[in-house]
């Protein structure tokens, strides 16, 4: 049974740091296109940041330079190394991966709201 449970969510002030993890269970993380998506109430999913198989990563603008993405693959989970959070971070953020895998080849940040697999979800909230 495939899971993916994420964890780290909580409050901060804008410029803090937050760091969010994702054990999965069911599948091997490190062969599968991975990544991180937010979303907010009534706005579309928005995918932040991926990283492949062979460890490259991918992130959206928004995001660059503040946040990084990364897996250990002997504990089979994912994080994602959020610093100088700003409110408009403030997000429901929810880890996922492939089911096919590879993602055909594109494993970018753009792709991952179409993942198969996904966690339920940890809330961020930035405050001013």
């Amino acid at each position: 049974q495939v899971q993916m449970t994420e964890s780290g969510g909580g409050s901060v002030q804008a410029g803090g740091s937050l760091r969010l993890s994702c054990v999965v269970s069911g599948f091997n993380s490190s062969t599968h296109c991975s990544g991180w998506l937010r979303q907010v109430p009534g706005k579309r999913r928005e995918g932040i940041a991926s990283i492949d198989s062979d460890g490259s990563t991918t992130y959206t603008d928004s995001v660059k330079g503040r946040f990084t993405i990364s897996r250990d693959n002997a504990k089979n989970t994912l994080y994602l190394i959020m610093n100088n959070l700003k409110p408009e971070d403030t997000a429901m953020y929810t880890c996922v991966a492939d089911r096919a895998g590879d993602s055909g080849g594109y494993c970018y940040s753009d792709a991952v709201p179409y993942f198969g697999y996904h966690g339920q979800g940890t809330q961020v909230t930035v405050s001013s």
